[in-house]
């Protein structure tokens, strides 16, 4: 089930997304999805008349994970780390699909990174990884835009990662996906740049939401973003990049400087 986030005249509503592409509609739900469960309405509208927005404005947080694939950290002169490298992106980075990605004024570097996003469903804290699907709503797709000048010279993330606009999401969240063995593609202005799958991470969706949960609680539609596979490189004023994963969609943003 696609469980999308739209806009009609200014006011904000959830969905179910059903139909073939090109002729997909939108099925408003009542109330709030992560609260409230899914209760379908009489309300339909074309797909192509409502305004996507972001799936999920996490109540507390993104927690990214870095180099989860070994070919990206080898890429950026980087060992695969022995103990999860994970990092927090605060809730006014998200943006949604079509929504600008505004390069920050303190960067000249800032890369793309194509990643599965796992959207949690429930309170949870120290959960087993035997017991992780219980836990997780859906997954969608994400790109974690990286200051990379101010990484280095920060000598930590909190700058370079959580600036505004560094977290698009969406365009929906798909509730029934087996996360394990899925494409992960992304096109800088129509050309292939990064072409992985989920079977290639140091640790796989399950263990990561484990560890992660050990870490922090985690609230109903916190998001966690599982890494990026190689071919990572600098986006600029006039870009745009478009990711997209098996089994859920594309996601697709434009990059300007302000």
């Amino acid at each position: 089930m696609r469980i999308a986030r739209f806009v009609v005249d200014n006011d904000p509503m959830y969905g179910v997304v059903e139909g073939d592409p090109g002729s997909e509609i939108v099925i408003v739900i009542k109330g709030d999805p992560f609260f409230n469960g899914v209760e379908r309405t009489t309300i339909k509208y074309p797909l192509e008349d409502v305004r996507l927005v972001a799936p999920i404005i996490p109540r507390s947080k993104v927690v990214g994970v870095g180099r989860n694939f070994a070919e990206h950290a080898r890429e950026l002169g980087n060992e695969v780390p022995k103990s999860p490298l994970l990092f927090l992106k605060p809730n006014t980075s998200v943006i949604g699909p079509g929504e600008p990605i505004v390069l920050p004024e303190f960067s000249e570097e800032v890369s793309y990174e194509a990643e599965l996003c796992v959207v949690i469903g429930r309170i949870c804290k120290d959960v087993p990884e035997d017991r992780v699907d219980e836990v997780i709503f859906g997954y969608t797709c994400g790109n974690d835009l990286t200051a990379r000048d101010v990484q280095q010279t920060d000598g930590q993330w909190a700058r370079a990662k959580g600036f505004d606009t560094s977290a698009p999401l969406g365009p929906w969240i798909e509730t029934a996906l087996d996360p394990d063995d899925l494409d992960v593609k992304g096109w800088l202005n129509g050309e292939l740049r990064q072409d992985g799958n989920t079977n290639q991470m140091v640790r796989s969706v399950r263990e990561l939401v484990s560890i992660v949960s050990h870490a922090f609680t985690l609230l109903p539609g916190d998001v966690i973003m599982t890494g990026t596979p190689a071919g990572v490189g600098l986006v600029q004023d006039g870009d745009r990049y478009e990711i997209e994963i098996e089994g859920i969609g594309r996601l697709s943003n434009p990059v300007v400087r302000r």
